[in-house]
């Protein structure tokens, strides 16, 4: 069974759970005597072979063209499915990103393939695949397996699986694919990308992310929020409650109406924890939650609890932080 990983990058940079990716195809393809291959899209990409090749691709499409220089979805579609006509794999992995679900979906439409979202299990069963995710604001969790007679794609959350140390470059198979550009891939044109925010992380791109809620009261509160999150190199996201109230923009809001995120590390501070939250985040390898309500949802998922002030103990672990890092 050769699995076929789709690389996201953006302006060359390879994004964290593409190399996961590799991780997870490494096992499938192990177990049946199959490959792990890589497509990549984009233009201007030659750097960009060593690096997936000592995440694991044995062999690499690349897809350069001017047209992929900025991210549509329409000839991005037209690129992926030019490369699974020339692999010819059984199994697609895409990243639970923006790009990867908006991407996915539509290769998937133009294949005719099985397709699941948003899995954070993937395993063999049989001559197929069988997938897990949660289902209905977190809730539970649902098991399927897709058909095995077809082509079956499927989006990971980030973090979901690890990614492997990179290996020594043993040599790697590059093969150039044309891009069959079709006419209404045209019917779309980037004019202009217009950068927003202050240069801080994205929630949705950082292994730790530090989180306010209401209980912060004001947004010049939240500087202690982003105080703790530079030094741990992370991100700030707000409870929908913080976001209403104005402290933060919505864009940081992390929840099931907001974002949904798997970073490595997320602390909630001042943030009861309800059901849209919970979604958002519950799937955070490791939850930190300060909050002085002993008995918030919140602590029923978190790994370690403070019932504490979080204007107390916030900037006492900043400071201790930064003394770490100084030695």
């Amino acid at each position: 069974m050769n699995v076929l990983v789709f690389i996201e990058q953006r302006d060359g940079r390879i994004h964290s759970a593409s190399f996961q990716l590799l991780t997870l195809a490494e096992q499938l393809a192990g177990k049946t005597g199959g490959r792990v291959e890589a497509v990549v899209t984009g233009q201007n990409l030659g750097d960009l072979n060593d690096a997936i090749s000592r995440g694991g691709a044995r062999k690499i499409y690349v897809v350069d063209d001017a047209e992929l220089a900025k991210y549509r979805v329409l000839p991005y579609c037209t690129a992926v499915c030019a490369a699974i006509e020339a692999s010819k794999p059984k199994v697609v992995l895409f990243p639970t990103t923006f790009m990867g679900r908006d991407l996915a979906s539509r290769v998937a439409a133009r294949t005719r393939a099985a397709l699941a979202i948003d899995c954070t299990e993937v395993s063999l069963d049989g001559d197929g695949i069988t997938v897990s995710k949660p289902m209905y604001a977190g809730k539970f969790s649902g098991k399927f397996k897709l058909a095995p007679d077809r082509l079956q794609i499927v989006t990971v959350r980030t973090n979901a699986y690890g990614a492997a140390p990179p290996r020594a470059n043993e040599g790697v198979e590059v093969q150039a694919v044309s891009l069959p550009l079709r006419d209404s891939d045209k019917r779309i044109a980037v004019k202009e990308i217009a950068a927003t925010g202050s240069g801080v992380k994205d929630v949705t791109e950082a292994d730790i992310v530090v989180s306010g809620g209401r209980a912060l009261k004001t947004a010049e509160n939240f500087k202690i929020i982003y105080a703790l999150a530079e030094v741990l190199d992370g991100a700030v996201g707000a409870s929908r409650a913080a976001c209403d109230a104005g402290y933060q923009p919505h864009t940081r809001q992390v929840g099931l109406t907001g974002k949904v995120i798997t970073p490595k590390l997320y602390i909630a501070c001042g943030i009861d924890g309800a059901i849209q939250h919970l979604a958002g985040m519950r799937g955070s390898k490791v939850i930190v939650a300060i909050n002085t309500k002993k008995d918030a949802p919140i602590f029923k998922v978190a790994t370690y609890g403070c019932v504490c002030d979080l204007f107390t103990l916030v900037p006492l672990l900043t400071e201790e932080l930064k003394k770490m890092r100084a030695h």
